[in-house]
């Protein structure tokens, strides 16, 4: 599978931005996603002049889950729920969903480097709880927000994926896109409960 457009829903963030900015060079199409339509233009336009002759616009989340079959969701735990359900009926049937959200303790103001108990199991689980139908997979945790956006340097490492196998083709192809990194198949999405903490013990 080629991926030729993400939607970046929490695209105004620094994780989602640093995405975006990666792929964006990389010549795939990004549809940033926000609450606020107007901050999601803003960030379109930061993104058009980090990587210039880029496809970039804004939109709100809801619309922005409706324009591509990949959406990458890089909000807090905080706001993962909620959002979830703010657009879950705007997600194409057979969308690739990506789950960057780590369970952080500093979500309900405790430490960031300690993990809460997530009922389904993790974030990404949780996720899939609430969006029932589209592939949803867990990747990019061990990624740092602001390695993503020091754009004059390569990443280098490891990007663990776990979800289902018909999703890893666009998991791969996102990953590889960016030099340096290295998918790597992490199985399920049952093991997204092991994946996940690694950004608190890297934090």
């Amino acid at each position: 599978m080629s991926v030729d457009r993400v939607a970046i829903l929490g695209g105004t963030g620094e994780e989602g931005f640093g995405l975006a900015s990666r792929w964006a060079r990389a010549g795939i199409e990004i549809v940033i996603g926000s609450r606020d339509a107007g901050r999601a233009d803003e960030a379109a336009r930061r993104l058009e002049a980090v990587a210039p002759g880029c496809a970039a616009r804004g939109a709100v989340n809801d619309e922005a889950a409706g324009e591509a079959d990949v959406v990458c969701v890089t909000v807090p735990f905080s706001g993962q729920a909620a959002l979830y359900r703010s657009v879950a009926e705007r997600l194409r049937p057979d969308a690739v969903v990506i789950d960057c959200t780590v369970p952080l303790a500093a979500a309900t103001g405790g430490r960031p480097w300690h993990t809460l108990g997530v009922w389904q199991g993790s974030a990404a689980q949780q996720a899939l709880a609430l969006v029932g139908g589209p592939r949803v997979c867990a990747a990019f945790h061990t990624l740092s927000a602001s390695a993503l956006n020091d754009l004059d340097e390569d990443l280098e490492g490891d990007v663990l994926v776990c979800g289902p196998k018909a999703a890893k083709p666009a998991l791969r192809d996102l990953v590889e896109a960016i030099p340096r990194l290295r998918f790597v198949d992490a199985g399920g999405l049952d093991n997204a409960r092991i994946v996940e903490p690694l950004t608190a013990l890297l934090v």
